[in-house]
């Protein structure tokens, strides 16, 4: 019987059925066990964190509790001491966010967890130790990558990448006037799309450089540069030709939003902003409006993104435009922090300590 093979299309459809439901079986279950072992971690950072144990047996109190839990709990993972010092971080880096943690806690099979425990609980321990390093003291920093995770699917590499990059700093910090010109979904939405500065440091681009050759680097990179630009962001051309009447005009960079359902123009300028850019890409937006715009589609937004920009012009220069923009710079080089020097040896603390050894 066992060499019978069964050919019939129904019961081939069947097999694949009952191996797609095993696999969603496994990863509900992959995904149960991954909440509720974080759930454990928080109780277990909650208990360290309350019951002070650490001030009253010393500094090898979690060299003992991690031997003691083996013993307790042998061949389970998660245990170390290193790991346990990690739980006691977790759980006072969220716990002043999270409503109810206290009772919650104490509750490991809890089937109505709130949103942001859920949240938490939905990403892999190896990310929220990485996310713990680098956000420590800064829950709010550290709740929007487990956000981003979540909504991105990041690795953690990717996750270090983006953290790496001022990822939090950096997004939703364009000046726009969104809040006065889109309505109050829309406009959020749109405002957290941005980005200032933009990071090109991807396009390879040193010393002198022209308009030209910098668009060129963006889309010879367009992968990174739409990762940068991030999620929702569809390209759809360079140099895109708009007939107006009898003259011709070209977009420098054309996306498509599908979060905002929007056409995005994007003006890349190698100058420092001033007056006359509002100008020209208001213009390139009403177009826009008037022979690509569908029915359906919500009204187009632009991103100017110059070399650098004066805070107060940009600003002044919003209020005089009735079409929804955001105004932003970009790096092209990572620099060292400003106090760099401070922080690295001075050449004769080198010599000494060369002496020394």
């Amino acid at each position: 019987m066992s060499n019978l093979t069964i050919t019939d299309k129904d019961y081939r459809q069947w097999l694949k059925t009952l191996a797609l439901r095993y696999r969603q079986c496994q990863i509900k279950a992959a995904v149960r066990v991954n909440t509720e072992q974080l759930l454990f971690n928080l109780s277990l950072g909650k208990d360290i964190a309350n019951r002070l144990e650490e001030n009253t047996y010393g500094s090898q109190f979690y060299a003992v509790l991690s031997r003691d839990l083996k013993e307790e709990i042998p061949n389970v993972e998660g245990l170390s001491e290193s790991n346990i010092r990690y739980c006691k971080r977790f759980y006072l880096l969220y716990c002043e966010v999270i409503e109810n943690l206290p009772q919650l806690v104490e509750d490991l099979d809890s089937q109505n967890l709130p949103q942001l425990v859920e949240e938490l609980c939905a990403i892999p321990w190896g990310h929220h130790r990485l996310i713990i390093d680098r956000c420590s003291n800064n829950p709010q920093k550290a709740m929007f990558f487990v956000s981003q995770t979540l909504e991105n699917g990041w690795s953690r590499a990717v996750l270090l990448n983006w953290i790496d990059s001022n990822l939090y700093e950096r997004q939703g910090n364009a000046i726009t006037n969104f809040k006065s010109l889109l309505p109050a979904p829309d406009s959020d939405l749109a405002q957290e799309i941005t980005k200032d500065p933009y990071n090109f440091t991807f396009a390879g681009v040193k010393g002198k450089y022209n308009e030209t050759l910098l668009k060129n680097a963006l889309l010879t990179n367009i992968t990174k540069f739409l990762v940068e630009l991030g999620s929702g962001f569809s390209y759809v051309g360079r140099e895109y030709r708009l007939q107006i009447g009898d003259k011709e005009k070209f977009i420098d960079l054309l996306f498509y939003h599908l979060k905002l359902r929007c056409y995005v123009v994007v003006e890349v300028k190698i100058d420092d902003f001033d007056f006359p850019d509002v100008g020209q890409i208001g213009g390139y937006i009403v177009a826009c409006n008037h022979i690509l715009k569908r029915p359906d589609d919500n009204p187009t937004i632009g991103l100017l993104i110059c070399k650098k920009k004066n805070g107060l012009l940009a600003q002044y220069s919003l209020e005089s435009s009735n079409q929804p923009i955001a105004i932003s710079s970009y790096e092209l080089e990572q620099f060292y922090p400003v106090n760099v020097e401070g922080a690295l040896p001075t050449i004769e603390e080198i010599e000494t300590n060369l002496s020394q050894e």
